[in-house]
């Protein structure tokens, strides 16, 4: 026995759904169809209802009838509006009914066409075939679009994190001159990040503010960058002179963010502009270069001033040897090394126990 030979055009283009009580009616249709389409029946809108959920997306359209047992072509249609289908797969009503408040809930629910019984096959096939044409060709446009979307959100993917490897090695870089090891600035990256998400100072924020802010963090101190090697390493204390220069990295740093175009685009700019200026600032009103008191200070850059005043203690660095974190905590609490908000001390009291184990890691 010869293998059966498909119809490529059928194969193509979809299965359609015929939904009539009438055998003879189903039997007109599928004739005027056949060998264009793959054919289905139905007897009621239950089972048509039935082989639309196990078909899914093979079927290209549905012929159907409106009086029906069990469920009518108005009650299937309500059940297909719904679910939204009318809008993926024409439904064309073909009925004897004439009634005006019928064929108007029909359109409502977003029936294509109403054709009316007896049929007229060409004028049948010409309709739905323009329908179902119009609808694939929208299908495949819809394909190639959403192809071109992905592609999009790809390149726009791998330009994102270019931009933030670079970020990443300009902040390391300047660690790397002041003789760290880069480590200073991912710590201050997940100690930021830590205190957002763990206690109540990142109430409101969503994750994706909270990941903006922690890339931010890192780029506190690109303002070093145009610090004098002399001053940036001297492994004594400044001078006053000297200590004057070393505060104008916070301009310094958000003049050089807001100079960078690919930067300025990003979401994390304003939180990095702000934190760069404004990690210096104090509670108390002591702080440079703004000199802002209080609540005047933004959550983040509080945050990040206090990560990076505990990190500078607990590490060493080329003026001093590291404390210990029982001490850098004292110190922190007796205010000898800056003035914070009671509200971030208490927070960062509840999480320093987690923070000291980061430096445990390997």
């Amino acid at each position: 026995m010869e293998p059966e030979v498909r119809n490529p055009y059928e194969a193509a283009a979809g299965t359609l759904l015929i939904v009539d009580d009438s055998e003879i009616n189903r039997a007109i249709l599928a004739e005027i169809f056949r060998g264009m389409y793959r054919l289905e029946e139905a007897e009621n809108g239950q089972e048509a209802l039935e082989k639309i959920q196990s078909l899914g997306g093979e079927i290209c359209a549905i012929l159907l009838d409106v009086i029906m047992p069990v469920m009518d072509g108005i009650s299937l249609l309500r059940e297909l509006a719904g679910r939204g289908l009318p809008q993926k797969i024409p439904v064309f009503l073909i009925t004897a009914e004439t009634s005006g408040s019928v064929i108007q809930e029909a359109y409502e629910l977003g029936v294509m066409d109403v054709i009316s019984k007896p049929v007229v096959p060409y004028m049948v096939q010409r309709r739905v075939n323009s329908v179902i044409e119009l609808f694939q060709a929208r299908k495949r446009l819809n394909s190639v679009v959403e192809k071109q979307r992905s592609e999009i959100l790809e390149q726009s993917r791998r330009i994102l994190e270019l931009s933030l490897g670079m970020i990443e090695a300009l902040s390391t870089a300047i660690e790397f001159r002041s003789g760290e090891s880069g480590e200073h600035v991912r710590r201050i990256h997940d100690i930021t990040k830590f205190m957002l998400e763990k206690t109540k100072l990142g109430r409101g924020l969503s994750q994706e503010e909270i990941s903006h802010i922690a890339l931010a963090s890192i780029m506190h101190d690109v303002g070093k960058i145009a610090i004098p090697d002399a001053i940036l390493n001297k492994p004594g204390r400044l001078t006053p002179e000297e200590f004057e220069i070393m505060k104008t990295h916070t301009v310094q740093g958000c003049t050089l963010l807001e100079k960078i175009p690919q930067l300025r685009s990003l979401p994390a700019f304003e939180y990095a502009y702000d934190i760069a200026r404004h990690h210096h600032e104090r509670w108390d009103g002591r702080g440079y270069p703004d000199g802002l008191k209080g609540s005047e200070i933004s959550v983040w850059s509080q945050i990040v001033s206090l990560a990076d005043v505990y990190d500078a203690l607990v590490s060493k660095r080329v003026y001093k040897d590291a404390f210990g974190f029982d001490e850098a905590v004292q110190m922190i609490l007796d205010g000898k090394c800056g003035a914070f908000s009671p509200e971030l001390l208490d927070c960062f009291l509840s999480v320093e126990p987690q923070i000291r184990r980061m430096y445990h890691k390997k």
